[in-house]
């Protein structure tokens, strides 16, 4: 975020508030915006995105295609990236260019890093089958400072990669496209049993957010045994 501009030849300018990016005195100046797509939503809504920018990086938190379309829909915007990765593998993991008529995918493995879809007993799923995202390469983390119990759950062996190497477990569901591309599903933890079905939350708030009117939802499942069900808060 930082380096690569400098290093390219350009410049870095850091704003104290990201809803705030329109009345820097260099916006004019500003070609690409890297934030959070939460913060993206809101400097759409405001009509705040300087006018001079072409590129956007988002990251931290799930792509909405309805915000993806939203972004394509400014008229200086050329390109929008969706770029994933957690602090334990040096913050970005995978990357895509997402197209204006498609859904935001969070891409391939960046250089030097491996990614694994991987089942309950750590076993490759096919393309297509969801399963949690192992990533392991060269900008993994020691660990926890003084928790070496958390990082033994999380940090473990690399059964698929050179001797000794380490895979960091995400904690993430994911399949891969037949194009080689990652999709992002949800939270592992995400997952609930309602009557004997299996149902994964982030999928539904998926599906809620495509509905015409609706700006974003959240789904959690209330109730016990056969009063269980699922809740849905819409805005």
């Amino acid at each position: 975020e930082l380096f690569a501009p400098l290093a390219s030849g350009g410049a870095v300018v850091v704003a104290r508030n990201a809803l705030h990016l329109a009345e820097l005195p260099t916006a004019s100046e500003v070609t690409l915006v890297n934030t959070v797509p939460s913060a993206m939503a809101q400097l759409v809504r405001l009509g705040a995105v300087p006018a001079a920018v072409r590129v956007i990086n988002l990251a931290g938190e799930a792509l909405p295609e309805t915000l993806a379309k939203q972004v394509y829909a400014l008229p200086s915007v050329q390109k929008l990236y969706n770029l994933y990765g957690p602090s334990e593998d040096t913050t970005y993991s995978t990357g895509s260019l997402v197209g204006r008529e498609e859904v935001p995918l969070i891409g391939r493995p960046l250089p030097d890093t491996r990614a694994y879809v991987l089942d309950a007993t750590l076993q490759p799923v096919p393309v297509g089958v969801a399963g949690e995202l192992y990533l392991a390469g060269e900008g993994q983390a020691r660990g926890y400072l003084l928790r070496p119990d958390l990082t033994a759950e999380r940090f473990l062996p690399e059964p698929y990669g050179p001797p000794g190497g380490r895979m960091y477990r995400t904690g993430d569901r994911v399949r891969y496209r037949e194009d080689g591309r990652l999709e992002y599903l949800g939270r592992v933890d995400f997952q609930v049993k309602v009557r004997g079905f299996r149902i994964e939350l982030g999928e539904v708030e998926a599906a809620l957010r495509k509905a015409p009117g609706l700006k974003d939802a959240v789904v959690v499942a209330k109730g016990e045994a056969a009063d269980k069900r699922l809740v849905a808060y819409v805005v």
